[in-house]
């Protein structure tokens, strides 16, 4: 048996570790979920994951640790909770923030400028119905003032938009904080980067576009829970949206797996993706926001400091609970 099993590592992920790690420990890595490798028992007695995997309830007595490589670890209190044991679950400290809000900004200026639609009309070099909007002047909400979206707020400033912020905790002197009540209709864009809660699920809903300013450009950075697919396809459908850019989605998993593994069931995912990429104002990324090269060096490095800590320590530096 290893000494660790990485589940959902990409190739640059796996090199980076691999070198940070070295040889004295024996570990293994795979690009699969814990699902789609449908493993009996678990491969190893630490095991990391990313937020698409799901953790068999029979692997807790069997398991001393769970790594989550990622900041959030709404996943992991939903593991806690049902856990009849309990074991040390840790996640990672801030290191992608900005590479996040660079991406979040990156989508908005791509369904306002209507790139997906360009790419579509390039071979035949048609420039009819592809006229864009700038961001001098515009209104952005950046809704959750954390870490990501202050540095979401920072970046829009600096292109001219005109930025404020829906948070509980109004605590960033530099924002401007508003309702969601005052903020949505008078936003031209709205990116979300909170957190996840039990409170804020399907936050983004048929019901709130509807009191938004008519053309609105939403993008979600964040959790795929804030903003139902249903809710975002009728949104659209009735002209309240004018784009999207999500690189979340509900159900995440299970999307992951329809598309990496299409015609091996869940046709039904796969075909409400399909539909909404069909849409010419939709601009979709596979959860990789926070894939810079700065980043993953940051991620790697913190990898490893959990894994090191947790060897020698039987627990993480960064934990729930």
């Amino acid at each position: 048996m290893s000494d660790l099993f990485f589940y959902e590592a990409f190739d640059e992920e796996r090199e980076l570790l691999a070198s940070l790690l070295g040889s004295q420990l024996k570990y293994e890595f795979t690009s699969k979920t814990i699902q789609e490798e449908s493993q009996a028992n678990p491969p190893a007695r630490l095991v990391s994951i990313r937020t698409q995997s799901i953790v068999p309830p029979g692997w807790i007595n069997l398991l001393d640790g769970i790594l989550s490589r990622s900041t959030g670890f709404d996943h992991l209190l939903t593991l806690a909770k049902v856990s009849t044991r309990k074991i040390p679950l840790g996640y990672l400290e801030e290191y992608a923030s900005r590479a996040v809000a660079e991406h979040a900004i990156m989508m908005a200026m791509a369904v306002m400028r209507r790139l997906p639609q360009q790419l579509r009309q390039f071979p035949t070099f048609h420039r009819d119905g592809l006229t864009g909007m700038e961001c001098e002047g515009k209104n952005l909400l950046v809704v959750g003032v954390g870490r990501i979206g202050r540095e979401i707020v920072a970046i829009g400033k600096g292109l001219g938009f005109t930025t404020k912020g829906v948070d509980i905790v109004p605590d960033k002197p530099e924002v401007e904080y508003v309702s969601k009540e005052t903020g949505i209709p008078w936003a031209h864009v709205v990116i979300n980067a909170m957190n996840l809660t039990p409170e804020n699920r399907g936050y983004f809903n048929e019901a709130l576009f509807s009191v938004a300013r008519p053309g609105l450009f939403f993008v979600n950075v964040a959790r795929g829970e804030h903003s139902p697919l249903a809710d975002l396809q009728r949104s659209l459908d009735r002209g309240l949206l004018a784009g999207i850019g999500l690189d979340v989605f509900e159900d995440e998993g299970a999307i992951g797996s329809a598309l990496r593994n299409r015609g091996a069931g869940e046709p039904k995912i796969s075909a409400t993706i399909d539909r909404l990429l069909a849409c010419p104002n939709v601009l979709f990324t596979p959860h990789n926001a926070f894939n810079s090269q700065e980043a993953l060096r940051g991620k790697a490095a913190l990898t490893v400091e959990q894994i090191k800590h947790f060897l020698k320590h039987r627990d993480f530096l960064w934990k729930v609970g």
